[in-house]
């Protein structure tokens, strides 16, 4: 048996750009609820159990 390790998330957060209002936003890139713009409230990711499907630019993904 091992100790000390620690498991490094695979998850990260993700910079979008809206398309419909050019709005830039960080969202979580395993998001379990629906995500919208801030600005004009179109859907920018959806929850699909896993990785969220992303509806907008990404921009960066921030580690």
């Amino acid at each position: 048996m091992e100790f000390g390790l620690i498991r490094e998330s695979t998850s990260r957060f993700v910079k979008l750009r809206c398309p419909k209002c050019k709005n830039e936003q960080n969202v979580f890139g395993k998001t379990s609820t629906k995500v919208k713009c801030l600005v004009c409230e179109k859907v920018l990711a959806l929850p699909t159990g896993g990785k969220s499907k992303i509806k907008a630019q990404i921009l960066e993904v921030l580690e």
